[in-house]
C-alpha cells in the first residue's frame, strides 16, 4: 500500500482538491454555482477573443475608409495644384505678351513709318549650318518673301524666305548663308554680319571685312547700315571678341545676337517702312 499512490497522482489529487476548494470559496463570494463559474471560465476567453477580432475589424474598416478618403483628397489636391500651375503659366504668358506690346508701342512711337504684322513661332528647324523657324502668318496677312523679321524692341531676327497663305518660314540671322550690312555704332566701322559658322560659334554672329586698323571694343553695339530690306539702326548684336583674319589684312568681330533666338515666342514682320 505504501506505493499505491505515485508522486504524479498525489500532485494531481492535490491540485484537484485545491481547485475544488477555490471554486467553493469563489462560489460563496460571488453567489454563482460551480457550474456557472466553469461556463464563465470557458466563455470569457472566447468572448475576449471575439471582442478583439471585432475591434481589429473596425480598425481595418476605418483604415480602408480613411485611405480611400485620403486618396480622393490627394487627387483633388493634385488637380487644384495643376490648375494653379496652369493659371500661373497663363498669367506669365499674358505678362510676357503685355511686355512685348509695351515695347512695340515704344518702337512704333519712334518709327511711325513701320508697318508690322505679328506672328507666333509654331515650328523650329536648326541644323549645323541652317537656322529657321515657322510662324502662323502668311500671304493672307500681307507677308511676302524678302521681308525682315524683328522683335518688339527692334532687334533683327531674320528674313522671310518662304510664304504660304497662313504660314511663313523665317531664316534667322544665325544662319551662315544670311549676310547683313552692318555698322559698329560707337565707331562707325562697317562690315558684313552672318551666322558664326565656325565650330563652337554656332550661337554667335560674325562681323567680317572690318579694317585692320579698326578699334573694336567688347560690348560695342552693332546695327544695320540700312537697305531696302533692313531699315537703318536695327540692332544686330554686341561685340564679345575680335581678331585678325588668316590673311592679316582685315579684322573680324564675334557678336552676341541682340535677340535671344532660343526664347522667342512672337516676332514682327516689317511689311513696309520708309527708306529715307
Amino acid at each position: 500500500m505504501r506505493h499505491f499512490f505515485t508522486t504524479k497522482v498525489k500532485v494531481l489529487l492535490a491540485a484537484a482538491v485545491l481547485l475544488a476548494a477555490g471554486l467553493a470559496v469563489a462560489s460563496n463570494l460571488t453567489d454563482l454555482s460551480v457550474g456557472q463559474m466553469f461556463v464563465q471560465g470557458v466563455l470569457t476567453p472566447l468572448r475576449a477573443g471575439a471582442s478583439a477580432l471585432t475591434a481589429q475589424a473596425e480598425r481595418l474598416y476605418d483604415y480602408i475608409f480613411r485611405y480611400e478618403s485620403l486618396e480622393a483628397e490627394n487627387i483633388s489636391l493634385k488637380d487644384q495644384i495643376s490648375q494653379i500651375q496652369d493659371d500661373a503659366r497663363d498669367a506669365e504668358s499674358i505678362k510676357r505678351e503685355n511686355d512685348r506690346l509695351r515695347d512695340l508701342l515704344e518702337l512704333k512711337k519712334n518709327h511711325e513709318d513701320y508697318q508690322l504684322v505679328d506672328g507666333y513661332i509654331i515650328a523650329r528647324d536648326s541644323n549645323d549650318w541652317t537656322h529657321s523657324f515657322t510662324i502662323n502668318r502668311g500671304s493672307s496677312s500681307g507677308i511676302e518673301e524678302g521681308m525682315c523679321a524683328i522683335t518688339e524692341s527692334g532687334q533683327v531676327v531674320g528674313l522671310v524666305t518662304e510664304v504660304g497663305s497662313n504660314y511663313s518660314v523665317i531664316k534667322s540671322i544665325l544662319d551662315s548663308s544670311l549676310e547683313i550690312s552692318a555698322t559698329i555704332s560707337a565707331s562707325g566701322y562697317s562690315g558684313m554680319v552672318k551666322g558664326g559658322y565656325v565650330t563652337g560659334n554656332d550661337g554667335l554672329l560674325m562681323m567680317e571685312y572690318l579694317p585692320s586698323s579698326a578699334v573694336i571694343r567688347n560690348h560695342d553695339q552693332v546695327v544695320t547700315t540700312g537697305s531696302t530690306v533692313y531699315p537703318r539702326n536695327l540692332i544686330l548684336g554686341y561685340v564679345i571678341d575680335a581678331g585678325f583674319t588668316d590673311t592679316g589684312i582685315a579684322k573680324f568681330a564675334l557678336l552676341r545676337p541682340a535677340a535671344d533666338m532660343s526664347s522667342l515666342e512672337q516676332v514682327f514682320i516689317l511689311t513696309n517702312f520708309s527708306t529715307e
